[in-house]
Formats: structure tokens, sequence, C-alpha cells
């Protein structure tokens, strides 16, 4: 089976500064700069760091010490996943997200006792609904 899009941000000695991730994005740069806006906005701090177990260059998203978003660079995207504890899980469902967004979440698989809500920021339209995700997991205890 081939795959169709693999991960990005592989070399350790590669730090994924602007002009890297421009390379990488493409078009969708704009969108992942808006994201970070976004980020700032809400008192949140990021941090690209190089993890040895995926090999691969990830960026935190925390607010305080709390992991709100992990995102991930792809050939023309952003990846920004949201893990929801399990105990939030139904919630989600009640949130003012597009119906395409929670049947995606609902057919993705636990990470342990999380469900992950994976958006691919291409463009600025994810924001709303990614905006709102966000919003539950920085609410949510």
């Amino acid at each position: 089976m081939e795959t169709i899009n693999n991960i990005e941000l592989r070399d350790e000695n590669v730090y994924p500064d602007d002009k890297v991730l421009e390379e990488i994005l493409g078009p969708s740069f704009e969108a992942y700069q808006n994201l970070l806006k976004l980020f700032d906005e809400n008192n949140l701090e990021y941090t690209w760091r190089y993890y040895k177990d995926g090999k691969a260059w990830l960026c935190k998203v925390q607010k305080k010490r709390r992991t709100i978003v992990w995102m991930s660079a792809w050939k023309g995207y952003m990846q920004a996943i949201i893990y929801i504890p399990g105990k939030y899980v139904e919630d989600i469902y009640s949130l003012d997200i597009s119906e395409g967004i929670k049947a995606k979440i609902k057919q993705t698989k636990n990470v342990g006792k999380s469900m992950p809500c994976i958006f691919e920021v291409r463009d600025n339209d994810v924001f709303e609904d990614f905006n709102k995700v966000m919003q539950f997991k920085i609410k949510a205890k």
C-alpha cells in the first residue's frame, strides 16, 4: 500500500524556522502563521522540538504547563491535533462544529484514553471549528 503523504521535518539538525516551514507548507504557510496568531491571542506558548521516539520535529502548544495542541508539518499543510480525554468525548459532538469534523472525529481511533481531533490546516476555513475544539480543551479540566 502506497502512502500518500509523509510527515516532514525528519532531520534532527534542521530546525523548523519560517523559511523551512514555508518551503514544506507552500500556500498553507499563511494559514499556519494565522494559527500562531490564534495561539498568541489565547496566551498559548508553542515550541518546536525534535522527538527521537517519533524521529520528527513536533510543535507542542501549551497553556501554562498543560498541552492543548500538537502540530506536525506535512507536505502542503500543517496537521494540528487536539487530544480530548475520554470522559469529554461525547461533549465534543454537542459543540457547534461542522458535521464533517464530527464524523472525522468519530472515525478516529483513541490514543490511550484520549480521542484525537485531527485538523489539516491548509487554509483559514478550518479555524472556526478548530478554535471551538481548542477552547473546549482549554476549559476542560
